[in-house]
């Protein structure tokens, strides 16, 4: 894990060292152990990444990394999980390796297969690669979007980097806020792919590569789909089939030089991925956070897995006094992600950081077993049959791009009240259609569920889950690995019909399968708990007007006093939230 950062003058130019070095440090946070850059030997080319030691820790495993000639130079983000077999593969083609790092894979890889580099690889990642032989750049992010990737283009130069800062901190950069992203960012809670909040500043979308030449001339490409499927299997076939899927992915991402901790809630999804752990005999190191007098905190749940499982578990409780963490949090969340769970999920990436350097965390399961309240509310709407897959009910609010972006609100903003909120100068940049995140990314032909989950693996976890934990843990020099999210297990969860995985009276049955032999009904029969906390911590009605009391995106033109005010009347602190949060960003880069 680490940050990469690089720029390349188009126009001939030589960059700025000093300079680029500056702006490199400012990742400083996602690689605290190693730094380094290089400089091509017109110096009109510079790659730089600060390194966070996980695989091979010799310096020699620093990056930039180089091949056998040097004319090919990588800065790599993230791990690759199947690095050994590549290696091999490579060796055999008569490629010499000079380190033990996995990504050194994405060197050699490159010369042997260009463009179809990132389809090769399985792990996490965000990767840079320079071919000095062909003068070309290519960048690549993983499949899900787990790792960031942003870029901009000037006039006469191309510039990525794994956060924001480096870019829009570069001298030559013009601070001016993108209006439409700013008016999606209360619709869904953040910036949908590829624009960002800033103007001329792009995200590469998950599962793409681009690749620019000597000429500036830019081709985007996505280089994977996941293809949704509706087969039939006999139901222990299935259990059978995730327990070897899972097996083999938890293998895979303990790859690591340095112990692997684990987020622990006491859920099927952290419990499940513990308790593989534990039948491997890895020693189990566990995390957990609590929230004082609450009474659906996990926290106890989590401590009654961690005693049957043998695990050194670390716990630590949250007050409402640690909502004054959304004043230095968007040091680290540059872009801003209205998730109600970033508080927590930093206070416990902090928490694990002081134990080790590398943790498990389980998202991506509730997408692939539709394990959200918003799966249990669409498919109580329907009733099944082997005929006849579902019913559809005549004018159902559930379905469909309207019943998704219901589901996801938290507070909605459709176009009439992003027109209460946003400053009229605003209001030509409203899309005509606020839900087009949603649209472009509905499959009109699936089953209601499966359309749903499609969604989600797009939209709320490739664009604001993983956002929200890549920052979290980054921020506390913590590497996150995300197992459910192994391709081969996501590819097969949604090759299969939602009737063969989804039981409206048991969550998640596939993993309470998986569970129940090894836990208590109480740990397996509870109800399904968000990483939020209680409703009191983000409704407290004298925070909101603190908070709101003197706006600077009321006096910069930016919304409306009176929404902010007619919303406090109403008590409508899920819209707030998104308010405070906006606020909060403006601060600290504007």
């Amino acid at each position: 894990m680490c940050g990469i950062f690089g720029k390349w003058n188009i126009n001939g130019s030589p960059a700025d060292r000093s300079e680029f070095i500056r702006l490199l440090d400012l990742l400083g946070h996602r690689g605290p152990d190693a730094s380094g850059s290089w400089f091509s030997g017109a110096g009109d080319v510079a790659l730089g990444q600060r390194r966070l030691s996980i695989v091979d820790l010799s310096e020699k495993a620093n990056q930039p990394l180089h091949n056998e000639n040097r004319m090919v130079h990588a800065v790599v983000n993230g791990e690759i999980y199947n690095y050994p077999a590549l290696r091999m593969e490579l060796e055999a083609k008569g490629h010499v390796f000079s380190t033990g790092s996995d990504s050194e894979v994405v060197v050699h890889g490159w010369e042997e297969w260009k463009t179809e580099l990132p389809s090769r690889l399985n792990g996490m990642f965000a990767l840079a690669v320079c071919d000095e032989s062909s003068e070309q750049l290519f960048i690549a992010r993983d499949r899900f979007g787990i790792k960031p990737l942003y870029y901009y283009r000037m006039q006469g130069s191309f510039a990525f980097a794994s956060e924001l800062k480096p870019l829009i901190n570069a001298g030559d950069f013009r601070k001016e806020i993108d209006s439409t992203s700013f008016s999606d960012f209360f619709t869904y809670r953040y910036i949908p792919s590829p624009r960002t909040i800033w103007k001329r500043v792009s995200k590469l979308p998950p599962a793409h590569s681009l690749i620019i030449d000597k000429d500036g001339i830019v081709r985007l490409n996505e280089y994977w789909q996941l293809t949704p499927g509706e087969e039939r299997m006999p139901w222990y076939d299935v259990v059978e089939q995730v327990r070897e899927l899972l097996k083999t992915a938890v293998n895979e991402h303990l790859l690591s030089d340095v112990p692997v901790g684990t987020f622990l809630s006491g859920g099927y999804d952290s419990t499940t991925l513990a308790l593989i752990q534990h039948q491997q005999q890895y020693p189990l190191r566990t995390f957990s956070m609590g929230f004082d007098g609450w009474d659906k905190s996990e926290h106890l749940y989590a401590g009654v897995v961690a005693e049957i499982l043998e695990s050194e578990h670390h716990s630590e409780i949250v007050n409402g006094a640690d909502l004054t963490l959304l004043d230095t949090l968007p040091v680290f969340y540059d872009e801003p992600n209205g998730d109600i769970s970033t508080i927590p999920t930093f206070m416990v990436s902090r928490l694990a950081a002081r134990n080790v350097k590398v943790v498990f965390s389980g998202e991506g399961a509730d997408e692939i077993f539709a394990g959200y309240g918003w799966h249990r509310r669409l498919m109580t709407r329907y009733r099944f049959s082997r005929e006849n897959a579902w019913e559809r009910k005549q004018g159902n609010p559930m379905t469909g791009v309207k019943g998704y972006a219901h589901a996801m609100a938290m507070g909605l903003f459709d176009r009439s009240k992003l027109k209460e909120l946003l400053h009229p100068s605003l209001h030509a940049c409203i899309p005509d259609d606020p839900f087009w995140f949603y649209r472009q990314h509905y499959k009109k032909g699936l089953h209601p569920l499966k359309a749903f989950q499609y969604m989600d693996i797009k939209c709320f976890m490739g664009e604001l889950v993983l956002q929200k934990v890549d920052r979290a843990t980054m921020a506390n020099s913590l590497e996150a690995r995300v197992p459910f999210l192994d391709p081969a297990l996501v590819s097969f969860m949604f090759s299969l019909s939602p009737d063969v995985y989804f039981d409206k009276k048991q969550q998640k049955p596939v993993l309470a399968e998986l569970l129940r032999p090894h836990f208590p009904g109480g740990i397996l029969d509870r109800k399904k708990q968000g990483f939020t906390g209680p409703d009191h911590y983000y409704q407290d009605e004298k925070w909101y007007r603190e908070q709101l009391s003197d706006l600077q995106l009321v006096k910069n033109n930016l919304i409306n006093d009176t929404f902010v005010k007619k919303a406090l009347e109403r008590k409508d602190f899920w819209r707030l939230w998104k308010v405070v949060v906006m606020e909060k960003w403006f601060l600290r880069y504007l």
